[in-house]
C-alpha cells in the first residue's frame, strides 16, 4: 500500500498492467449474464476505439426494444474496458492504470457492474444542449449505486448529425426488456 504522496515518476510509470485483466473476464462474466436474462441482440467484431483510432474487439448489446438504451463494451490490450451506455455515456475502466492513481481492479468490477446495473433498469437520460460556445451532451445516470452527471463538448458534424437523426431531444431510456422464459 502507498504511503505519502505520489512521485511524478508515478505518474508515468504502470508497474503491473496485468493486474487489470480481471476486468475483462469480469466484462465477460456481465455480458454472458445480461445476454441470458434481457432480450437484447448481441453483436461482436472489431471496431476503432475512441480517439485512438485501435482496432479492438467490441461487443454491443443492442435491447430489442428501441427505447432502452443500447451497450458497448470495448476490450483494450492495456488491459481495460471502455463501457459505452447510450449515445454519449462512455468510461474507461481504469481511467488512468498508472502507479500513482493505483485503482483497485475489484473495485473497478463494481462500478462497472454498478454502471451497466443502472442502464438495464432504465436510469440513463441523456440530450444535447445548444450554448453560447456549442452544443453539449449531458447525461446522467442513476441507479442504486451511481449518481453521475457528464457534460461533454460535440463537434459540429456529431450535433448536426444528432439533430437531423431527431436523437438531440431529451430522453429517459427505458428499462432493458426481460427474455421470456421460453427463450
Amino acid at each position: 500500500m502507498r504511503t505519502g504522496d505520489p512521485s511524478d515518476d508515478d505518474y508515468r510509470r504502470v508497474t503491473n498492467p496485468g493486474r487489470f485483466a480481471v476486468l475483462h473476464g469480469a466484462a465477460e462474466r456481465l455480458l454472458d449474464e445480461l445476454t441470458e436474462q434481457f432480450a437484447v441482440e448481441r453483436r461482436e467484431g472489431k471496431e476503432p476505439l475512441g480517439g485512438t483510432g485501435e482496432l479492438v474487439r467490441t461487443v454491443r448489446l443492442i435491447p430489442r426494444m428501441p427505447a432502452a438504451a443500447p451497450l458497448a463494451v470495448a476490450f483494450t490490450d492495456f488491459p481495460s474496458v471502455v463501457l459505452r451506455l447510450g449515445r454519449w455515456f462512455e468510461d474507461s475502466l481504469p481511467g488512468c492504470g498508472c502507479d500513482a492513481c493505483d485503482e483497485p481492479p475489484q473495485e473497478l468490477v463494481g462500478e462497472m457492474r454498478a454502471r451497466v446495473g443502472a442502464l438495464v433498469e432504465g436510469g440513463l437520460w441523456e440530450r444535447v444542449r445548444q450554448g453560447m460556445t456549442g452544443s453539449w451532451s449531458q447525461t446522467r445516470l442513476i441507479g442504486p449505486e451511481v449518481d453521475e452527471s457528464r457534460n461533454m463538448l460535440l463537434d459540429r458534424r456529431e450535433a448536426r448529425a444528432a439533430r437531423r437523426d431527431g436523437v438531440a431531444a431529451p430522453v429517459q431510456w427505458a428499462p432493458w426488456p426481460r427474455r421470456s422464459p421460453t427463450g
